[in-house]
């Protein structure tokens, strides 16, 4: 038992020390690019349909345009990141890695022409479909549990997959969803 508590109090800690790295990499980057750079590397995001705005895959998750966004984003990277690393914490890695992919090319083919997509929101979205859709692919009672769960809980994200406001971006959020939905199709164990 002694065994069994200090194993999960040590997977514990490695979720919060990697939640927690990520986090302060989001607030770091606001803070330096805010002040040191007057935000101009908030042009290292995604710039749909220009060969450059290939980079912005990588760099976009970082950037945040404000503190509000910045903040926004922190909680339910927090939460929905946690969750999917519940079982696995390497499943967090592939997650986040399919999601910034897939969200990131069709925000590349999709977006709006003269525009940059930045923020950490599609991963938060590629989660959010993961976790969703876990369940419907694993048909386990905990998965579905977890599935309900979310459901419940951030099912109002789900807006945030529709164009409401033209300086949000939709694109990341709807192809970073998808990315979290065949992340999860991937993940599911074979029967």
């Amino acid at each position: 038992m002694k065994q069994k508590l200090q194993a999960i109090s040590g997977e514990l800690k490695t979720q919060f020390k990697i939640l927690g790295s990520c986090v302060i990499v989001f607030w770091a980057v606001f803070i330096v690019n805010k002040f040191l750079f007057g935000s101009r590397l908030n042009t290292l995001g995604i710039l749909p349909h220009y060969l450059i705005g290939l980079r912005g895959i990588l760099f976009a998750p970082f950037l945040h345009g404000s503190f509000y966004h910045v903040a926004a984003n922190t909680l339910p990277f927090i939460v929905l990141g946690w969750f999917v690393m519940l079982r696995n914490i390497k499943d967090f890695y592939f997650v986040s890695f399919m999601s910034a992919l897939i969200g990131g090319v069709g925000t590349w083919v999709f977006g709006r022409p003269d525009s940059v997509h930045i923020g950490a929101s599609g991963i938060i979205f590629g989660y959010l479909g993961y976790l969703l859709f876990r369940g419907y692919f694993e048909r386990s009672f905990v998965a579905i549990a977890i599935s309900l769960i979310i459901g419940i809980t951030y099912g109002g994200l789900i807006w945030g997959l529709l164009p409401t406001r033209s300086y949000i971006s939709w694109e990341a959020h709807l192809f970073g969803f998808i990315g979290g939905i065949v992340a999860a199709k991937l993940l599911a164990p074979k029967t």
